[in-house]
């Protein structure tokens, strides 16, 4: 059974997979529940809404003195079910898209269940000419008095009508979206009728390894749920985005929990649940959620504007390893290497070259390309930035005025004759220039072979690949990368930075100029 990031949709469309080891984001759509995870010594008093929560912490106790039930009283009313009615318009009878239970596509079945099926949870016949209303279910909770939520993007994405259940289970208030952001996956709703709601506050302190945290939430449609657990870890890049930097909870969280709130041990809130890692869609223990200080952030610009504007410099970044900081001369793996740059974007305008590596901005250390790409968005666009760069070297300082990051943009990190041919078996790889080679161009040379085994291979390299630049000089046939090669190991250096263009991506590859040690 494979093991993957599940998201807590139950029955509705789910969001696609964005890596090999599935993301499962935390929305349900046949039931979307919200889970709390809280713990830790409480002398807590008690407080009537709307006041957002507070509470005072007590001397610590035995871990089995504890009682969470004082800050789950307080809390609980601020937490929500959202229910959302999406128009899902299917315009084909092609096999690749169904929502059949307990169906994969492609399943031979699975066109006779879409055209006849109509009982025990199979869909009726999918007409081309009329929407089929699919129901999802989701958590968020309450932030303002006056009736703003907080929950996922993917719980209300392509929402027609969304509401509002309290936690009593029975009182229901219709809601509007306000905004969403798809690179962080949150979403602000607003209540469109009534006031004086149950509230409660993001944290100003991000936990710490080990602390207590409490999920309160609806897994699985059960009805308000709460778990407790600790942080397990900080920082956790999952692969869903570039501005991953997850708190990593073991408190139960469950289908359902999507958009719900994690506590600390005050009632303030830590993070909002979002993905889970697990073989079967269940909690194994390990969740994943959006650090409060960042969904803060975003809320606030989507209550603003209505949408998130991020700074962008138009690069393409990846980090730097051991090899290629011996091949540039760094002393240390830190800072962000510019792997390629955009035609007329900031980073150009500026001077930033490929083969540059970002080690600072505005005085601050970046230690990689998620550090950098999370920085420069939180700076905004028009705003000017100060980048520390090593490049020939040496260190020099930048001036760059950021743009406005579009929509399908992002800074990316890439974690992944014998005059015109040449065989370079000590690195199990041939080459032959570009040129020479039907359909790959005029610039560079084409990787033509490749040894499994070989060092090439090992780092990632493939046929047809195009090699550009070898220890930053533009190459042209086979030989001048030999003659890199050489000049570099005469020099005492072990390796040589490669500029790899590998379908639409640019990447920067460090090849060992001795590949059997």
């Amino acid at each position: 059974m494979d093991q993957q990031f599940r998201s807590q949709h139950d029955g509705a469309p789910r969001p696609k997979a964005r890596s090999s080891v599935r993301i499962l984001l935390l929305g349900s759509v046949a039931a979307l529940a919200l889970a709390g995870a809280f713990a830790g010594d409480l002398r807590l008093p008690h407080a009537s809404f709307p006041a957002p929560a507070q509470a005072e912490a007590g001397p610590s106790l035995p871990i089995n003195a504890f009682s969470f039930a004082d800050v789950v009283d307080r809390v609980r009313g601020a937490v929500v079910s959202i229910k959302v009615k999406m128009a899902d318009v299917s315009d084909s009878d092609d096999d690749s898209d169904s929502s059949v239970p307990g169906l994969q596509p492609g399943d031979p079945l699975e066109r006779f269940f879409k055209r006849f099926g109509g009982q025990d949870g199979i869909p009726f016949q999918f007409r081309r000419d009329r929407p089929h209303m699919t129901l999802a279910q989701g958590s968020g909770f309450i932030i303002s008095p006056d009736g703003y939520v907080v929950t996922n993007d993917h719980v209300v994405d392509n929402a027609t009508d969304v509401t509002i259940t309290m936690d009593d289970g029975q009182t229901t208030y219709a809601a509007k979206v306000v905004g969403t952001d798809k690179k962080t996956d949150l979403a602000l709703l607003k209540i469109t009728n009534g006031s004086n709601f149950p509230y409660v506050t993001f944290s100003k302190t991000t936990p710490r390894v080990g602390d207590w945290v409490i999920a309160v939430g609806n897994p699985f449609g059960l009805g308000g749920t709460v778990t407790a657990g600790i942080v397990s870890a900080r920082g956790r890049d999952i692969g869903s985005g570039p501005y991953d930097d997850y708190l990593q909870i073991d408190a139960p969280v469950n289908r359902g929990n999507s958009g719900g709130p994690t506590f600390n041990t005050q009632g303030q809130v830590v993070g909002v649940n979002t993905a889970i890692y697990s073989p079967s869609g269940g909690s194994v223990g390990i969740g994943f959620d959006i650090p409060a200080d960042e969904a803060q952030g975003v809320i606030e610009s989507l209550k603003d504007k209505g949408t998130v504007t991020r700074g962008w410099i138009g690069v393409e970044i990846q980090p730097v390893t051991s090899d290629i900081a011996d091949s540039l001369g760094l002393k240390t793996q830190k800072g962000a290497l510019i792997a390629d740059t955009q035609p007329n974007s900031p980073a150009v305008k500026a001077g930033i070259k490929t083969s540059d590596v970002i080690l600072g901005v505005n005085g601050e250390t970046v230690d990689g390309p998620r550090e950098l790409a999370r920085t420069i968005a939180a700076l905004g666009p028009n705003t000017d930035a100060s980048l520390l760069v090593w490049r020939d070297g040496s260190e020099k300082t930048f001036s760059v005025k950021l743009g406005t990051l579009p929509n399908d943009q992002e800074a990316k990190a890439d974690t992944n004759s014998q005059q015109n041919t040449g065989s370079f078996d000590n690195f199990g790889l041939a080459m032959a220039s570009a040129d020479a080679v039907p359909g790959a161009g005029k610039e560079g040379v084409v990787i033509t072979d490749v040894d499994p085994d070989g060092a090439g291979a090992q780092k990632g390299l493939k046929v047809g690949d195009v090699i550009l630049e070898a220890g930053g000089k533009a190459v042209s046939k086979p030989s001048d990368i030999s003659d890199v090669l050489a000049d570099a190991k005469k020099a005492g250096r072990k390796a040589v930075l490669l500029r790899v263009k590998s379908g639409d991506d640019t990447h920067f590859v460090a090849l060992s100029v001795n590949p059997a040690s």
